[in-house]
């Protein structure tokens, strides 16, 4: 049997330390893709502790340095061999929208890493799964990505895009035999949620969201919100007149 490489972009973080943990749980080996040496290695030692049998590595990520990506994903692909490399994309940046409306360059910091990273990632993934004829991608948007909204829309802005992008790239890829399920979460139990006031809607765990992830793309699902109420929370945002929506502080 092939074996399974999960390649986690993003995999220090809360969301990506539980899609790394539910992974070596599933059976796969993984790929650990950060840009926090330090951290990344700490969950590498973890989870070899704890799942012995299990393939675990850590490599160097900088999802803005465009200019290193080519010898990143040559390299993943070469250490994959004749594994089954299963990427999962879930790094973003998303500074306050008062910070970013301050600071203009953070918002192409934001956009950089959030959409263009991405896309650079995936763009050059998308013609080895193409060769190999078969193979799952995972890839985090959010719902903040389904209306601009006064609060986050930069960061909602490069969301949209990736939405946009990860459809475009799905139709390419199923013609291979490779899904792609896009991930639309919504607030999530992390340390960045922790002060913030957040209004009486579901939160997710960082553990369902890996779980419920793996679920959706084995049943070949296209676009998921996790929770799910939020499909029908975002659908009466997205159906709220323009001329009432502008003068909503959401």
């Amino acid at each position: 049997m092939t074996r399974k490489i999960r390649a986690i972009f993003g995999a220090s973080s809360a969301v990506g330390r539980a899609m790394a943990e539910e992974a070596c749980v599933r059976g796969e080996d993984v790929f650990l893709i950060g840009r926090d040496k330090v951290d990344g290695e700490a969950i590498r030692k973890d989870l070899s502790i704890k799942f012995p049998a299990i393939d675990v590595r850590f490599y160097l990520f900088d999802a803005a340095n465009f200019a290193s990506h080519d010898a990143l994903i040559t390299k993943l692909i070469e250490d994959c061999g004749e594994g089954a490399f299963y990427p999962v994309i879930l790094f973003a940046d998303m500074p306050e929208q008062a910070k970013i409306d301050e600071t203009p360059d953070l918002a192409l910091r934001c956009v950089n890493i959030s959409l263009t990273g991405a896309i650079s990632v995936l763009h050059r993934i998308a013609p080895h799964l193409e060769k190999r004829g078969r193979g799952q991608v995972i890839v985090f948007g959010s719902v903040a990505g389904d209306r601009g909204r006064i609060k986050n829309y930069v960061y909602g802005g490069a969301k949209a895009g990736l939405a946009a992008y990860c459809s475009g790239l799905r139709n390419r890829l199923f013609r291979a035999g490779v899904t792609l399920t896009f991930i639309k979460p919504g607030f999530i139990d992390t340390r960045m949620t922790f002060t913030m006031k957040l209004p009486p809607l579901p939160i997710a765990s960082s553990e369902r969201m890996a779980k419920e992830a793996y679920a959706a793309a084995d049943k070949g699902r296209e676009e998921v919100y996790i929770p799910g109420l939020w499909r029908w929370v975002m659908a009466i945002i997205r159906n709220i007149p323009e001329k009432v929506f502008k003068r909503l502080s959401i």
